[in-house]
């Protein structure tokens, strides 16, 4: 005859108990604290430094577009030096102590795409020529500037108009980029673009 079994019922409570446990243990030795206990930290890259840590060049200009040199697709990059014995990943992958002089990282800065084109030559050919459509072909738009050729500027209305929104920088080469502007223009719009934005801020 079988010999009856000694164990008895686990209550629901205690195998609620063990199983929690389980699950924090697993969890534990898993889970990332178990990564850290297990090995040492991974290293920073160099573009995740906090601000202090590094410092960055300025940007070189371009004395007649008043732009980064290597201003493309809207956007420079200036080279950034991590702080004297930071140790974090270069902008190659490699895990560099930084003595101060060496580039960890190249920062994206933002800037205006120009082409050589001068704003002020744009105007003054809206002012003077426009009813023969010479603006307009001075900024790409040649089935434009054809049209106001033959109908005189629309009758004098249409060249008014390109005179405002040139003026205004609401019209631009047809490729997209900006035209050269004067240092006192530039700086108005420049002050005009950071208001909008701190607008922009406040309405969200």
């Amino acid at each position: 005859m079988a010999a009856a079994c000694p164990c008895r019922p686990i209550a629901p409570e205690t195998a609620a108990a063990r199983l929690m446990g389980v699950l924090w243990f697993v969890s534990v030795t898993t889970g990332p604290w178990g990564a850290a206990a297990g090995g040492a930290e991974e290293t920073l890259k160099c573009e995740d430094l906090k601000m202090g840590q590094y410092i960055c060049k300025d940007p070189k200009i371009n004395d007649a577009t008043q732009e980064p040199v290597n201003c493309t697709n809207y956007t420079a990059y200036v080279q950034c030096f991590p702080a004297p014995n930071i140790i974090c990943k270069d902008f190659g992958g490699n895990e560099t102590h930084f003595t101060g002089s060496e580039v960890g990282f190249f920062k994206p800065i933002s800037c205006r795409n120009v082409n050589g084109y001068s704003y002020k030559v744009a105007v003054a050919l809206s002012l003077f020529l426009g009813w023969l459509g010479a603006d307009r072909f001075y900024l790409g738009y040649p089935a434009l500037g054809l049209l106001k050729f033959c109908t005189v500027g629309f009758c004098g209305i249409g060249s008014l108009i390109d005179f405002i929104l040139i003026s205004m920088q609401q019209v631009n080469r047809s490729s997209g980029d900006e035209m050269i502007l004067p240092v006192l223009i530039f700086t108005f719009f420049i002050w005009k673009k950071l208001l909008n934005g701190l607008d922009s801020k406040m309405i969200h």
